[in-house]
This record gives structure tokens, C-alpha cells and sequence, in this order.
């Protein structure tokens, strides 16, 4: 399968996963909610995630990251440095990767570990 697909597929399981997390939280305004999200699954987050963990992929997981982080894609970053926008690819593919040979406990332990990484300044609480 294309890298890039793969990528495609792991960025909206991080997208899904990252925003049902902080729904279920209950955070409160949807605005907040949504800033949040944005700081996880955009291609800074991504890359401070995939950083942090990098040592504890296996093997395999480290050549699905390296064969998406070097596909050459159509698009370039938007608010990303390149470096940045490869490495979000490669974990992206990493998770779509997971997703589709269906290793949905690893997938889960992956999602969970990307979430710990990027730290939440801002609380969504309605002020009174």
C-alpha cells in the first residue's frame, strides 16, 4: 500500500481519536475544544509525539515511519517546516499502517503515548 495512503488513513484515526478524547473529557466549549485538538494532530504535535517515542517502535513500525516520512507527497506544509510535516507523514503512516493489519491494541498504546506528549495549557471551562 502507498505510504501516503497510509498516512490519509492514520491522520484521520488521530484526528478521531484526539477529539473523542477531549469530548468524552467533557473540556466544555467547542471552540476551546476544537484550538486543542488543532495542537495535537497538526504537524508540530505530530512530530513532538512521534520524537518522544521513536525508541520504543519496533523494528517494523520504524520502517512504515521512515518509508512515509521519505514518500514524496504532491502538497507542501501549510504551517509546518518540512521536517516537521515528514515526520508527522511518517506517524501517520505508522497509525494507518496499525490500522489497517489490524493491531488495534498497539494502534491504541500509540494514540494514548501521541496525546501524553503535546502538553495542554488552556482549560475550555465556561468562565462564571
Amino acid at each position: 500500500m502507498n505510504p501516503l495512503v497510509l498516512a490519509y488513513m492514520g491522520d484521520t484515526i488521530h484526528d478521531l481519536f484526539i477529539r473523542t478524547t477531549l469530548a468524552v473529557r467533557g473540556d466544555g466549549l467547542v471552540n476551546c475544544l476544537n484550538r486543542k485538538a488543532v495542537r495535537h494532530v497538526n504537524a508540530h504535535g505530530q512530530a513532538v509525539a512521534v520524537q518522544d517515542m521513536m525508541e520504543g517502535l519496533t523494528e517494523e513500525e520504524q520502517d512504515v515511519f521512515r518509508w512515509g516520512r521519505n514518500a514524496k507527497s504532491a502538497t507542501s506544509p501549510k504551517h509546518a517546516d518540512i521536517q516537521e510535516y515528514r515526520k508527522a507523514t511518517g506517524f501517520e503512516a505508522v497509525l494507518g499502517y496499525l490500522y489497517i493489519t489490524g493491531r488495534t491494541e498497539r494502534l491504541a498504546e500509540l494514540l494514548t503515548k501521541a496525546a501524553a506528549a503535546v502538553k495542554e495549557e488552556e482549560t475550555c471551562q465556561r468562565q462564571p
